[in-house]
């Protein structure tokens, strides 16, 4: 049987989880007057290799859309620039840059981080700690966790 309690390497992969599920949904396009027709190619060099293939992955399924909504509601609960480092982190962007946008070191950038994960993790779980989310009385919905 599983353990059932959260970690922070838990929240670490259900935020990455949350992230790739945001890249993969389907683009937002602004509807505009469109023709039936297709476009017109008047060269060889406009049909082939002018422009590089975008590829995508196939839309997310409905029970990762779900817990991506949940996952981002997580991140309401921190403060401001924790949710912020959370995020960059879940989405890819390395240390150097985050550091260089909030303006500290490195071990700093990666305590607000972990502090953030752990404090997550300490709102799912409902551990008595003494975390400033504790303290505020958020706490995060257990019920709907898998």
């Amino acid at each position: 049987m599983s353990d059932k309690r959260w970690t922070p390497k838990r929240i670490e992969e259900r935020l990455d989880e949350a992230a790739d599920t945001l890249r993969r949904l389907p683009e937002e396009r602004v509807r505009t007057a469109r023709s039936g027709w297709p476009p017109i190619i008047r060269e060889f060099h406009d049909a082939y290799g002018c422009e590089p293939a975008r590829l995508r992955l196939g839309p997310p399924p409905a029970a990762a859309i779900d817990r991506m909504d949940q996952t981002l509601e997580w991140l309401r609960r921190l403060e401001p620039d924790d949710a912020r480092i959370v995020w960059l982190r879940a989405c890819g962007v390395r240390w150097k840059p985050i550091c260089h946008r909030f303006g500290i070191s490195r071990d700093t950038a990666w305590r607000h981080w972990m502090a953030a994960l752990v404090t997550i993790a300490d709102q799912i779980n409902g551990s008595r700690s003494s975390s400033p989310m504790r303290r505020s009385g958020a706490v995060l919905p257990v019920a709907s966790l898998p």
